[in-house]
């Protein structure tokens, strides 16, 4: 791991890196080493495996692929490492025929209610992402859940690491009591990798058609889609907190997600 990016340098993946090291509004830093988010990990090598397991400490993996994106893909090398706990926890809200790397479409009476039916590319985005927790809020709580786990590191995942890992990491970085900026920042460095990503991902069959439907430069991951996200659950709910409360979320659960990403 690059201890000065917070990036994982692995054979398989391109998109993998540390939620630790990024600044709290107490003045803190979230702690590294304990949870990790990627893109796919089926593509990964024994010697990624044992960076991951051995040297890293990895002991969960929280998959937000589609149930037919598992099937189609693989579940990974990793599902083969009996130390490693698997959690499948599809949010069922992939706007192509697989996956949300890109969506098609867009239902703007369910997805946009606060919007007015006014579909820009923001609120396209972020209407993609309110409905993961719409449609599977278990799923989100779970999953965070998951990446709370103290019997060693966890890592969240989905096709390019940038959509449905993406909001699990907002929030589960919210959480933490990470400044929004931090939050922003972490969002948007999948932009770094965006090539790479996209390069890995259009050699499967699976994402090449979503993928192609679009300019490459569609793909990004600008600032303006986490911060209108964010901003939606501020007005709706009183911040992610709010609305994570309504669904089941404890302030145990709380202090647990905080003891893992907290100095």
């Amino acid at each position: 791991m690059d201890e000065l990016t917070r990036w994982i340098d692995l054979e398989g993946a391109v998109n993998a890196r540390d939620l630790g090291g990024l600044p709290t509004s107490d003045g803190g830093r979230t702690r590294r080493g304990r949870i990790f988010r990627a893109d796919n990990l089926q593509g990964l090598t024994s010697a990624d495996v044992s960076l991951l397991v051995a040297d890293l400490g990895l002991r969960h993996v929280v998959d937000l692929r589609s149930n037919a994106e598992v099937a189609l893909e693989g579940p990974g090398p990793l599902t083969r490492v009996p130390e490693v706990r698997h959690h499948h926890l599809t949010l069922f809200a992939e706007g192509g025929r697989y996956t949300d790397v890109e969506a098609d479409s867009i239902d703007a009476d369910r997805v946009l209610p606060w919007a007015e039916r006014v579909l820009d590319e923001e609120l396209r985005v972020t209407g993609i992402y309110f409905g993961y927790l719409r449609d599977r809020p278990d799923s989100v709580v779970s999953a965070l859940r998951a990446m709370a786990s103290a019997d060693g590191a966890a890592l969240v995942h989905c096709a390019a690491g940038k959509d449905r890992t993406g909001v699990l990491s907002a929030l589960a970085l919210e959480v933490a009591g990470a400044t929004r900026e931090a939050i922003v920042e972490d969002y948007t460095a999948t932009g770094q990798r965006l090539e790479l990503i996209l390069k890995r991902l259009r050699a499967s069959d699976t994402y090449r058609v979503d993928l192609d439907s679009r300019p490459t430069d569609d793909h990004m991951p600008r600032a303006g889609y986490i911060e209108q996200f964010l901003s939606v659950l501020d007005d709706r709910f009183g911040g992610p907190m709010g609305w994570l409360a309504r669904h089941g979320w404890t302030d145990a659960d709380t202090t647990a997600l905080r003891t893992r990403l907290r100095d």
